[in-house]
């Protein structure tokens, strides 16, 4: 089953192609199921003065559900368009995330942490945010942080749970526990998580989250679901057979789905879209 739940497009900022190119490229590559999933618009800092591209404006959102709706109907007939969003969870503001996650009849919302305060932990023009910072403390942040978000009842899936490894950055003391304790809140949440092959052209050079993760995930049986995370059309699908892959050698028989803030559980080679 060829599904990719995780991409963005030029609404966002720091992304390209406009949501029928993600359309036609996953038509084009065998896709089943395509999400089409971009970033929430950012709450907790000024417009004024974000950096470049980091988030899709606000008056842009509606304008975003109402395309991939259109999309979703014209091209029924070819492949299964699921509309979701990538919800930032922002400590503080979940009043206003709660309001967005319930405006809308999404398909189904990642929860994501990208941002430590204003510290947007993912971005490559932040880097320097790691230097005077305990690295395992910053660790210890960000997953309580996911662990936040997993109790507010907004999501479906957490999304690249262990995104914090994303430039490498990694404390010497281990942070198993950490990993094992926010996937003990997925659990406990029923929340899926999703295997974010992106990483491996990150510096990291490592899926999101790692196989040691994945390992503990199945123990636990939490359900899992698979993304690009693409930013360009071009990458739609990119490294999501390598993903398979490693969830087959872990252990994993399926692949969490969703429609309608439903999650549905389906083998791994369904190949029917009429679910």
């Amino acid at each position: 089953m060829r599904i990719d739940y995780h991409t963005h497009h030029v609404r966002c900022g720091h992304a390209s192609g406009e949501l029928e190119e993600y359309v036609k490229k996953g038509i084009e590559i065998g896709l089943v199921q395509l999400g089409l999933s971009d970033h929430m618009p950012l709450l907790h800092v000024d417009p004024a003065t974000y950096l470049p591209g980091m988030a899709m404006p606000m008056e842009e959102l509606p304008k975003y559900v109402e395309e991939a709706f259109r999309l979703q109907e014209k091209y029924k007939d070819r492949i299964d368009i699921r509309v979701g969003l990538e919800g930032d969870y922002i400590e503080g503001y979940e009043s206003e995330i709660e309001r967005i996650v319930r405006a809308y009849p999404w398909d189904y919302v990642i929860g994501s942490v990208h941002f430590l305060g204003e510290w947007d932990i993912t971005d490559y023009r932040q880097t320097d945010g790691w230097k005077d910072r305990d690295a395992y403390e910053v660790y210890r942040q960000y997953y309580d942080a996911v662990a936040k978000a997993c109790r507010t009842g907004f999501y479906d899936y957490i999304g690249h749970i262990d995104v914090i490894k994303r430039f490498g950055f990694k404390p010497e003391r281990s942070v198993e526990h950490l990993e094992r304790e926010v996937l003990e809140a997925v659990k406990a949440a029923d929340l899926a998580i999703e295997l974010n092959a992106s990483g491996l052209r990150m510096p990291v050079e490592e899926m999101f989250p790692s196989r040691r993760m994945l390992e503990y995930a199945l123990e636990l049986g939490i359900p899992v679901t698979v993304g690009s995370d693409a930013h360009q059309p071009e990458r739609l699908g990119q490294y999501v057979d390598e993903a398979v892959a490693l969830l087959k050698n872990v252990g994993f028989n399926d692949l969490a789905t969703f429609k309608g803030r439903k999650r549905t559980m389906l083998p791994i080679g369904f190949a029917n879209f009429d679910v």
